[in-house]
This record gives structure tokens, sequence and C-alpha cells, in this order.
């Protein structure tokens, strides 16, 4: 008789054991090996306190990402995420037999900071961040996802500080991974929505090539119903002028084309107040000359606004060219924003 092969009730009961052990030692493994990456990101640095492992679904979650940066004296963290999930997408498994992920930022705070000077800003500058997040699953990253996130602007050297936040913020990218799409010209898009000053609504899209320079991509912005006075913070430290009263919206719309920006921004202001007696000239924290020369703006305002429809409206033109500075795709775009923000209170005023 032919006799059976069997294996020993020990075997099974040591690789029982060894499952075991590695199930419970992987997370604390994986999280060690993904801190020692974030130890070493440039400028910045980052630190996870712990992961979830869910591999029956090809996912793990990672739990308290701080990104802060190494130098300067910036008091707050770049980045932080209580919740990222990062998964395999099936469907993209299914559809094109690729194997991407799908990321999803949970309750998300991005905090830039603008120090005075390079050591002390905080602008995310300095580090591959594409790289970072490849970096933390090695495989195309195809969507990701924004859940109830914050993005906050700061100035803590500026009197009063400035602090500037768009919350509940929900949104998502697309195609990030170019997988079904490569024959087209800016396949991934961005999509979300946000509150202002937690009432104000924001809508902004995109279109971009995700493995681009930031030379080739369309963005559509709209912010309605601000209330002016909640800009005083950032119009002191920035204008040297602040909001009596009044509601503005603000429109952009950008494109891009081979490092050739064009486009425009339009802010309506309604019902606006500059100069206020008792807020510019009484209070404590204001002198004469300030409060004259708020007055001087507050009544230039007037001159140029609509005073049938009690608003004021202007168009700042967008033209400039990303590749013509030796400096960043990114730096170059922001100075040719700051500019034309700057022209938002010259001459060029068209009546609505």
């Amino acid at each position: 008789m032919k006799k059976r092969y069997r294996i020993p009730l020990w075997t099974l009961l040591s690789l029982a054991i060894a499952l075991i052990a590695l199930h419970v030692a992987l997370p604390w493994l994986l999280r060690d090996y993904l801190n020692d990456k974030l130890a070493n990101m440039g400028d910045y640095r980052g630190q996870i306190s712990d992961i979830d492992l869910a591999l029956w679904r090809g996912a793990y979650q990672i739990n308290g990402l701080h990104i802060v940066k190494v130098n300067g004296k910036v008091p707050v963290p770049l980045l932080e995420a209580p919740e990222i999930d990062l998964a395999v997408s099936w469907r993209a498994l299914w559809e094109s037999h690729s194997v991407v992920a799908e990321v999803a930022f949970v309750r998300p705070q991005l905090t830039f900071v603008d120090g005075g000077n390079a050591a002390d800003s905080q602008t995310g500058e300095g580090v591959d961040w594409r790289a970072q997040l490849k970096g933390l699953l090695p495989i195309h990253i195809n969507e990701i996802r924004i859940q109830d996130g914050t993005l906050a602007f700061r100035n803590f050297s500026a009197n009063p500080p400035v602090d500037l936040q768009a919350s509940k913020i929900n949104g998502q990218l697309l195609n990030l991974s170019n997988v079904n799409v490569a024959d087209t010209r800016r396949p991934a898009s961005l999509q979300a929505n946000a509150n202002i000053f937690e009432q104000a609504p924001l809508q902004i899209s995109a279109n971009f090539d995700p493995l681009g320079q930031l030379d080739d991509f369309d963005l559509r912005l709209r912010v309605t119903d601000i209330q002016l006075k909640q800009l005083n913070s950032f119009t002191r430290a920035y204008a040297d002028f602040d909001f009596a009263a009044g509601q503005g919206d603000f429109v952009m719309e950008l494109d891009a084309q081979q490092g050739k920006l064009k486009g425009y921004a339009k802010p309506l202001l309604r019902d606006m107040e500059i100069f206020n007696w008792q807020q510019d000239v009484v209070a404590k924290d204001k002198s004469l000359l300030s409060g004259a020369w708020e007055a001087l703006v507050g009544g230039s305002s007037w001159l140029l606004k609509n005073q049938r429809k009690d608003q004021f409206a202007t168009r700042i033109d967008i033209d400039g060219d990303l590749k013509a500075y030796d400096i960043s795709r990114w730096q170059a775009f922001k100075a040719i924003l700051r500019n034309a923000f700057v022209q938002a209170f010259n001459n060029r005023f068209d009546s609505q």
C-alpha cells in the first residue's frame, strides 16, 4: 500500500506562526522604511506615526504624516495628513492590465508661509514631490483624491499676522499615470471645490500634462461672495490699506502652451468701502498718515467704480514666458501672477 505524504503538524504550526509574525511586524518594518526615505528630502523632512495594512485589497494606510522645513524659523508644518489611503486601482488593472494606484488624502492641511526671506519662508520648493509620492508607493499613481482638506497662507511677521485659508477642499486629480490617454495633449485633470474664510465658495478646474514641466496646461478659478473685511490682514501687510465694507468675486483663466502663459484675472468688488473715519483714523493702531493714504485709495476707487451698480472691477491681462527666467517654472509662474495682481489697483479699470 502506497504511503501518503503528510506535512508534519509542527511544520504547519511553524509556518502559521511565521506568517502571523510577518503580518504583525510588516507595518513596523514598512513604517521605518518610509521614514528613512522621508528623512532625506532636501529642504524638508517627513515622518509617519503609524501604518495599517490591508493586503487583501492591495492597500495600506499611512497615519500621521508630518512634513516640516529643516532650516529656518517656520513654526508650522508644510503638510499635516492624518490619514492617507493608498490602494491598487482594480479598474485600471481590469481595463488596461496596468498596475496603478489610487491615493486618498483625508483631512490634509497644506500651509505656505511668507517669512520675508527664503530661509523663513515655506513654499515647498527644494523637493521633487512627484518622486517622493512615488516613493510611498513604487507603482504608477493614477488618481489622487482630497477629502476635507485645508490650504493656508500665513505671514507671522506681519502686523496683524496674515492667515488666509481655504477649507473643506474636496477634489480629485485623474489620469496622473498617463495609462489610458497617452495620445492626449493634456491627459490629466483637476476638479476641486472649497470654501474661502469658511463661507465664500471656490471652484477650480485644470487640465495638464502630468509628465511635463508646468509648461502646458489650462486653469479656471472662481471665488464668489468674499467678505472684503476678511482680507484686511492681507491687504494691510501687502498694500497698506484695509476694507471697511463690501463683498467681492474673483475669476481667473490661464492657458500655457510651450511655456507661453496667457490669460486674465478679474476681481469684481461690490458695495466697497476702504476709508472709514473710526477704523482708519480714530483706531489706536492707525496714524493720521495711514488714514490719509486709505482716504486716497478709497477716493480713487470711488472715482473709478461704476456708480450706478455700486461695483468696482478691473481686468488684468496675464502674459509671460515661463522659460524666460533663470528660475524654476513654479517660481516664474508665481512671479508672473504677482506682477499681474500688483496691477489690480492701477488705472486700467473697466466699467461693468
